[in-house]
């Protein structure tokens, strides 16, 4: 029975990763949900074909008593839709039980966002004396002035460049080819990397990659996430900081500053508006803000 829902899973996996070309993050993802309901029919001694919605239903009930988060039992209630739809479509289930389940309403949540003070904070802590620091600074400049994702940044190369015309071309999700401005800051710290910091790294190897470790190999998300949580502790900085709030601080700044929506979009490389509309919200919270702070009834 088990053997029978994991080789279900595999070839799903395989069809969402060759038929489908999804990030190997998403099927991580995908691989980590669905596998976990895998256990759980399994000890139920059920096969594929006995899952119905009132199974379905106690694994979510089971999730939430084990306080899933909500957003966590939206993914999974996903997880599960794509999954039995794919079982459905190629016969290997006579109902699709998902069919039957309604995901709970996803609550509204606001990303962290830094304000432009303490973006200057966190910028002027590495020190551009050293090699790390000055990849450390490039890496946080080139991030804030193009609002790359972090699979963006480190899977970026130094053919994607095109300095002279300061501008950065990258590969977003869904292979979705995109072009952004890099601007004049950026463009003068990443030239300076180049001339000092990148060359001691790589230590006269070649990598085509622009922002490299310590060994002077493809720096990992994992690393990029590291330096961040480290540099914004030095910095004071007691918000939770991840590599996505310069993504988030960057949409956000630049919409305050009287960016048109759609640009926003094209600059993110969101395929639907929808998704750039949450930096709205942002915006009017922070206008809120300032009205608090500065209208003297306020």
């Amino acid at each position: 029975m088990k053997q029978e829902i994991e080789n279900a899973v595999i070839d799903y996996l395989h069809y969402i990763r060759i038929e489908r070309g999804l990030s190997e993050n998403t099927i991580l993802s995908y691989r980590q949900d669905l596998m976990q309901f895998a256990h759980f029919i399994s000890q139920k001694n059920l096969n594929l074909s006995d899952v119905d919605h009132i199974v379905v239903l106690s694994w979510l009930q089971k999730l939430r008593q084990a306080d899933k988060s909500n957003n966590s039992i939206i993914r999974m209630v996903t997880s599960l839709r794509k999954f039995f739809g794919y079982l459905s479509q190629e016969k290997h289930i006579g109902h699709n039980p998902m069919l039957d389940i309604k995901p709970p309403k996803k609550a509204t949540h606001l990303p962290a966002v830094l304000s432009v003070q303490e973006i200057d904070q966190l910028l002027a802590i590495p020190i551009p004396n050293k090699p790390l620091g000055m990849r450390n600074r490039a890496l946080l400049e080139v991030m804030y002035a193009t609002g790359l994702r972090v699979s963006e940044l480190i899977n970026l190369k130094m053919s994607d460049l095109h300095i002279e015309l300061g501008l950065i071309q990258t590969v977003g999700k869904g292979d979705k080819e995109r072009i952004i401005p890099i601007g004049e800051v950026a463009t003068d710290w990443l030239t300076r990397y180049f001339s000092t910091g990148r060359e001691q790294l790589i230590k006269g190897k070649e990598s085509p990659y622009v922002f490299v470790n310590d060994r002077g190999k493809q720096l990992s998300r994992q690393g990029v996430w590291k330096i961040i949580k480290k540099l914004v502790v030095e910095a004071g900085i007691t918000k939770d900081v991840s590599p996505h709030t310069l993504r988030h601080s960057f949409a956000t700044h630049i919409l305050e500053n009287g960016a048109d929506l759609r640009i926003v979009q094209e600059l993110l490389g969101h395929a639907d508006i929808s998704t750039t509309q949450i930096y709205t919200h942002i915006s009017k919270k922070r206008l809120s803000e300032v009205y608090d702070q500065y209208h003297p009834r306020a």
